[in-house]
């Protein structure tokens, strides 16, 4: 029990905390002000990260990762977004959604084709789930692939892509079978590598975004591009298990993130309030503002100690759905009211760019949203508590931590 209770963090957590930590205050706190207000994404960004091993943390050193844990990944995200929540996207699509979900279903072949690459750093990986009419009901998106031989021709349109002009490789969502889309039955849908030098492909940015704006999204369009069928990824019908299993991964991320943000909001209010005064005295001293540090300070370890408790169980190879989802909803909502209180207690300075609390809040916003809205997150909540849903066993399971170094991972399905 006392092992189990264990909340330290090793050496190598440490490490990668100090890490991430001094990468994004040296190379992105600087200029993410200036890259915010311009809508500039930095590429140098993903050289830095790819040259410290960030991208590939995770994965086994087999794969040419860095051969960590789920929880240095988390330290990660956290470290990244107490910068800028366009680093943890970074994290989230390339590694969460797309690199482990090729770790635990892809073949060797399509490790060495993509994986490999993209923990190096030398490609980018992303995630095509979201369509212009669909996002949360997932069965209602419209892309396709249709079987030709050989190979598959996807047609379709994703919107709101995280990466969507940087990446190199797009793990798409679309259906195989027409007669089940009709159904709206899951069991349609089927997942793809597709890369971008595709015949039929191209991608755009979208400009219009209200938040995160120093990183990249975007859209991408399939015009029959045609995918060979060793880029499917899993068996036909798979894809929708594959969706709902990188978005456990994406969701951990996101929660570890938005962590960050809110250890970032408490941090630049306890500057202000032990800077400012007002009625001849420190503004900290008034009751109030205490009242919303205080809160700050609560949700920030409730939050750590719950996606630390999702990371643990990923380390140990168990299904965490349920609690990965828990940790995404409450952190994101609490983050969302850290940014909001944090420019409450700027005051007239936080409605302005003069301070980043502004960038928090407009940050925060996304993330009450994307990979599952606050609303989905409190009915998949109320559904578990009430005996209504529960998660059953998966033909694939992200793999277990071994220990750093090893390669006693689960081969390729």
């Amino acid at each position: 029990m006392a092992k189990r209770l264990n909340f330290d963090l090793n050496d190598e957590h440490r490490a990668t905390e100090a890490l991430v930590r001094e990468f994004a205050a040296r190379e992105v706190a600087p200029h993410i002000r200036e890259n915010d207000a311009s809508k500039t994404f930095d590429r140098n960004i993903l050289r830095g990260m790819a040259e410290l091993g960030i991208l590939g943390l995770a994965v086994p050193e087999r794969y040419g990762g860095a051969g960590l844990d789920y929880i240095a990944l988390g330290l990660a995200s956290e470290e990244l977004e107490y910068v800028d929540t366009s680093l943890r996207v970074i994290l989230s699509v390339h590694a969460g959604l797309n690199s482990l979900s090729i770790l635990a279903w892809g073949t060797e072949a399509q490790k060495e084709k993509f994986l490999r690459p993209q923990a190096e750093g030398t490609a980018i990986g992303t995630y095509g789930l979201t369509e212009p009419d669909a996002g949360s009901d997932a069965v209602g998106i419209r892309s396709t692939a249709r079987r030709d031989g050989d190979s598959y021709i996807l047609s379709g349109e994703k919107h709101w892509i995280s990466l969507a002009e940087i990446a190199d490789n797009f793990l798409v969502i679309a259906w195989t079978d027409p007669d089940k889309r009709a159904r709206r039955d899951h069991s349609g849908l089927s997942a793809f590598l597709v890369e971008r030098d595709s015949d039929g492909f191209e991608s755009g940015d979208m400009t219009h975004k209200w938040g995160i704006r120093a990183g990249n999204t975007g859209w991408f369009r399939m015009h029959d591009v045609r995918v060979p069928r060793e880029n499917r990824l899993g068996e036909e019908g798979e894809g929708f298990r594959i969706a709902m299993f990188a978005l456990d991964q994406g969701r951990y991320t996101v929660a570890a993130g938005a962590t960050g943000l809110i250890r970032a909001c408490r941090d630049q209010s306890v500057r202000w309030a032990r800077s400012r005064t007002t009625f001849g005295q420190e503004i900290g001293r008034h009751q109030l503002v205490k009242q919303m540090i205080a809160g700050m300070e609560r949700d920030y370890e409730v939050s750590r100690l719950l996606w630390l408790r999702a990371g643990e169980m990923k380390n140990r190879g168990r299904r965490n759905t349920r609690e990965t989802s828990l940790a995404k909803w409450v952190s994101t909502v609490a983050s969302e009211r850290a940014a909001s209180d944090a420019i409450q207690i700027h005051g007239a300075y936080g409605y302005s760019d003069e301070y980043p609390v502004g960038r928090f809040w407009r940050n925060s916003k996304g993330a009450v949203i994307y990979e599952g809205t606050r609303e989905i997150h409190t009915l998949m909540q109320a559904d578990y508590a009430l005996g209504y849903r529960r998660d059953r066993p998966t033909r694939v399971v992200l793999p277990p931590f071994r220990g750093s170094g090893s390669d006693d991972f689960p081969e390729g399905v």
